[in-house]
């Protein structure tokens, strides 16, 4: 088993989720809950979040082949949508407002998909699985290592956010989008040479 991998996939897919850019938003959508309640339903969608997550991981040959996709595709789109998304990390629009959050209590959407089981996030782990089929036990711990430490910080996230404050989220949601830029370009460099090869 290699933990050097592992720790360069689940840094990578923890940098994808993004708790920390997300703290306010959670905290925006479950406004109108009690807190303990608010606790249970960040938990719950989070199982849903890593239950959609390791289907895909597992489910990911059979995906590609099904749809007919090449690695290089794969590569380059993964690439493309994950440059986009740090780009939306450092230069975030407007954020919906409490004023914008419906009453009700969130299920699946918004919480668990997109924005933790989020389309980088499948594009990553389906990356990883076509790639190294044979490290799928590695990947698996990956996931879950990124997964736990995403849950712990979204379950304390009242806590984070009166820490840090809102400038402190956006702030460290914007260095983990400078990060992702340069995964997402070696992702996309990788994607044509391996197409070039292909040619």
């Amino acid at each position: 088993m290699n933990w050097g991998d592992i720790a360069t996939a689940a840094v990578t897919l923890f940098l994808i989720m993004d708790p920390l850019g997300n703290v306010p938003i959670f905290n925006a959508i479950l406004s109108n809950i009690e807190p303990k309640r608010r606790s249970k339903i960040v938990a719950r969608e989070l199982v849903i979040a890593l239950v959609i997550l390791l289907g895909f991981l597992f489910a990911g040959n059979s995906i590609l082949s099904f749809l007919g996709l090449t690695q290089s595709s794969l590569n380059i789109a993964g690439g493309v949508l994950l440059f986009i998304i740090s780009l939306r990390m450092i230069f975030p629009g407007r954020r919906g407002s409490v004023d914008d959050v419906e009453e009700e209590e969130p299920f699946i959407v918004p919480l668990a998909m997109p924005m933790i089981a989020g389309p980088s996030t499948i594009a990553v782990l389906l990356l990883l699985s076509s790639n190294q089929p044979d490290q799928i036990t590695e990947w698996s711990i990956a996931l879950f290592l990124s997964w736990v430490v995403t849950t712990i910080l979204l379950v304390l996230s009242p806590r984070i956010l009166s820490v840090i404050g809102q400038r402190g989220s956006r702030a460290l949601e914007r260095l983990m989008g400078m990060i992702l830029i340069i995964l997402s370009t070696q992702m996309l460099l990788n994607g044509i040479r391996d197409f070039i090869q292909s040619l």
